[in-house]
Parts: structure tokens; C-alpha cells; sequence
């Protein structure tokens, strides 16, 4: 059960809250600007019962002491850029190293640990805001971003928009780890995923790009149509077995001419629910919570590998090393605009 008071406190400085939005079919989410997270979010069935579908803790201190990225935004840049450095504009900018000698996920504090502002909620609705500020893990420029979440009908609606005063890199995704079964039922082996994508992007033995775009056909990468997870997840070709970590391009990714429709990218079925995601980004990356172990969750169930999967819609990872890949820089004057929609059938 959610301790809602224990989110009436002071971190950072700044006040932290939880707010509980609904839509009109009474999808239910429960949001903390500590880390703009997703801390529940209540499915309804066709009998009227809600189950939580999103991995989570029921107190602040728990989310303060067990980050494991659950369910909040990743940024300033999602994913790893390899050997924590990126030149801009003939720049070099070192970045903090927190993966090896990599970057992940923003460095140490990334946006997940920040506390963002709440600029406007409503019934169905917040509005959050978070300035980066010039030099905040090694990035420039001083990035504003908001990120609106919005509940209609069965959709969960997230709206990104960001702005920056320098050349700045940028990758924003919601890290949330669903189980459609409901949190802390046991494993995703029994979920179905579908990824609507011809081609994936290879990695390294470090989770990196290594440059290119290759064809899913003959691999394990091949999910265009429903596939049993358990059929998959342990295939050797995934993180070395131990689960799936991998990316796949999403169609129109090198289209120079796209306006970034939203498009469907992946299909999820499990328990009584399917949920696809909708997104505008050129990415979907794929994590089965493969180091997800000695956690305590909401129903009170130990959490275990595999026991969740993310859906995470976003630019291509390391993009700024990949000329090739869709840009991930922005200049002052631009806006970053993107959406990703969780819908629930």
C-alpha cells in the first residue's frame, strides 16, 4: 500500500509530493516528482478490478535507497555514450563515468534522481519541469525540460519537450518496468512481445552500438510477430545470456523527410491486459530486467530477474558517435519534441 505521506518531504532542497491522476475509463496513475516516476499505475479490467502493472515501492525512502531506474526519466542522455565523452562542434566534453568507463543513463544523478518542479497538475494530468543546469555531469548548456503526463481513456500519454542555450546532447525516455500480470507476480516468461520492426541495431559485448543497422530476419532480433518471451529471453545472442537488452530501429528511422509520426512499435501481452506502445522516437530498446534481484516491492514480493520488462521509446544509444544514426544534438533556438503513448487494451 502506498505511503503517500511519506512523500510530503524535503529532498535536494525542494518539496516532494506524489499525485494521483485519472481518466475518464479510470486508468490510474500515482506520479512523484522525485524523478518525475511513475510510482503506480492501475489498470482496469472489464470487471471493475484495477491491477498495478508497473514494478515500484511503497515509501520515498525506498525509492531514495533502492534506485534501480524504476519507472522514472532517463536523461540528460538514456543508454550508454561509450567512453563518457562526445565532441560537439569540435568541443570535447567528458561526462562522468558510472558504467565501466562508460556513461550511463546521465551519470551519477541523472534525471531519475532529480527533483522536478511541478508546474501544473490537473485530474487527468502533470506537468514537470527540470532545469539541467551547464556543467551537470559533464554536459553543456543549460537544458530545460518538461514532461507531461496525461491519462485518457486507456492510454497513458507522455510529452516531451525540451530547450537548450548551448550545443547539448539529449535522449529522454521513461524507464518503466511492466508486468502485466501485476507487480510482484512472477516472471514476464509468460508475456508475448511483439516489435513491429525490420532491422535492430547491433551491440557490443558493452551494451554499445557498434555503427550500423542490420535486417531482423534469421536472428533473434525477428519478433514481428507475437512471440513467447520464454521462447527467447535465454537465447545466448541477448546480453550474453542473460536476458534481452538490445534496440530495434523503428520504421522511417533514416527517413530525413519524417516528421516523426506516432506509429506503433511494440505489442505486450500478459495477464488479462495487451498493452502497445506508440511512440514518435526512431528507438525502441528492450530491457528484461536482467539485474533486477533484492528488492522488496509493493505487494511485498522479493523482486527477481526477469520478473519485468521495459518498453523504452528513445533516440538511437550513443547516437553522438554514429553520424549515421538520427541526430541527438540540440542547438539553441530548436525544440525537442517527442511522444510516447502506453496504451492498454
Amino acid at each position: 500500500m502506498i505511503d503517500e505521506k511519506s512523500f510530503d518531504k524535503i529532498v535536494q532542497g525542494k518539496q516532494v509530493g506524489i499525485y494521483t491522476i485519472i481518466s475518464n475509463s479510470g486508468l490510474k496513475a500515482q506520479i512523484t516528482n522525485y524523478g518525475a516516476k511513475i510510482v503506480s499505475l492501475f489498470v482496469p479490467s472489464d470487471n471493475g478490478s484495477l491491477t498495478d502493472v508497473v514494478l515500484g515501492f511503497n515509501t520515498l525512502d525506498e525509492w531514495l535507497t533502492q534506485e534501480v531506474y524504476f519507472n522514472g526519466i532517463n536523461g540528460r542522455v538514456a543508454g550508454r555514450i561509450s567512453n563518457a565523452q562526445a565532441e560537439i562542434d569540435g568541443q570535447i566534453y567528458n561526462f562522468t563515468k558510472n558504467n565501466g568507463i562508460h556513461t550511463l543513463h546521465g551519470g551519477n544523478q541523472g534525471f531519475n534522481d532529480k527533483v522536478w518542479e511541478v508546474v501544473e497538475t490537473s485530474e487527468n494530468a502533470i506537468t514537470l519541469h527540470y532545469l539541467s543546469p551547464d556543467g551537470e555531469e559533464g554536459f553543456p548548456g543549460n537544458l530545460h525540460v518538461l514532461v507531461r503526463y496525461v491519462l485518457e481513456g486507456n492510454d497513458l500519454n507522455i510529452y516531451y519537450d525540451a530547450n537548450t542555450d548551448q550545443p547539448t546532447i539529449i535522449n529522454l525516455t521513461n524507464h518503466a518496468y511492466f508486468n502485466l500480470k501485476g507487480e510482484g507476480q512472477g516472471s514476464i516468461h509468460d508475456h508475448t512481445l511483439q516489435v513491429l520492426a525490420e532491422e535492430y541495431i547491433p551491440y557490443d559485448e558493452n551494451t554499445l552500438p557498434i555503427g550500423c543497422v542490420k535486417s531482423v530476419e534469421g536472428t533473434p532480433m525477428d519478433m514481428r510477430q507475437s512471440t513467447l518471451i520464454a521462447d527467447r529471453i535465454n537465447d545466448p545472442f541477448f546480453a550474453a545470456g542473460l536476458g534481452i537488452d538490445n534496440g530495434w530501429a523503428l520504421p522511417g528511422w533514416n527517413d530525413p523527410c519524417s516528421t516523426s509520426p506516432l506509429r506503433l512499435a511494440a505489442v505486450l501481452k500478459g495477464g488479462n491486459y495487451t498493452m502497445e506502445t506508440w511512440t514518435t522516437f526512431p528507438c525502441m530498446q528492450v530491457y528484461s530486467g536482467n539485474y533486477v534481484e533484492n528488492h522488496v516491492g509493493k505487494s511485498g514480493a522479493e523482486y527477481a530477474p526477469q520478473c519485468a520488462i521495459c518498453l523504452e521509446a528513445e533516440l538511437f544509444p550513443d547516437a553522438v558517435h554514429h553520424a549515421q544514426f538520427p541526430n541527438s544534438i540540440i542547438r539553441p533556438g530548436e525544440k525537442w519534441q517527442h511522444q510516447t503513448v502506453y496504451r492498454f487494451l
